[in-house]
């Protein structure tokens, strides 16, 4: 008997504060009711300018000339930040730069990019080749990768957090947030 009526109490207890909570959040929303007593819409006006509107992000090379000439038909394009980020690489290391790009399973998003610097002599005979000669910059993608990456954009931010290479795929259905990778 003394655990049921403990029971009962502890029941009692909880209806009381649950109803004390619920009695706080019909309060709010009374509250906030009043504040905006004006209609709502679901869709704004376009020509509305006191709504703020989101402001896509910038890519790190808009607003930038092109510097460099792209081979013609070229597999990927290099926007001028990146091309200048493999310029400065390529004066590091003294030589010509083979930019190896590809994919491979993995990522948040089922395929993730894949990007490695090589020599010529590791160039395959499937290989796809685009040459930026004034720039002495050759970039490689693999055969089995070209139908991901054709007509992806390689750009470069140098912000200090999520900076590095970034890539702009036209043939990604989702990418992940971090933007290494990305499914089809």
């Amino acid at each position: 008997m003394k655990i049921s009526a403990t029971i009962a109490l502890v029941l009692s207890q909880c209806i009381t504060e649950s109803y004390a909570f619920s009695s706080q959040i019909q309060n709010r929303i009374n509250s906030v009711a009043r504040v905006s007593s004006a209609p709502t819409t679901l869709f704004a006006d376009v020509t509305d300018t006191d709504t703020p509107q989101p402001t896509p992000t910038p890519r790190p090379s808009e607003g930038m000339e092109i510097e460099h000439e792209e081979p013609e038909d070229a597999i990927l394009h290099i926007a001028p930040k990146a091309m200048i980020r493999l310029r400065e690489l390529q004066k590091q290391s003294g030589d010509e730069i083979v930019l190896r790009m590809g994919v491979r399973n993995g990522g948040c998003s089922g395929l993730s990019y894949v990007m490695d610097f090589s020599t010529r002599d590791k160039i395959e005979e499937d290989d796809a080749v685009d040459e930026y000669t004034s720039e002495k910059i050759v970039c490689v993608v693999d055969a089995k990768s070209m139908l991901y990456l054709y007509g992806l954009e390689l750009d470069y931010s140098d912000e200090l957090i999520g900076g590095g290479f970034k890539f702009f795929n036209p043939n990604a259905e989702e990418s992940c947030g971090c933007g290494s990778s990305f499914g089809v």
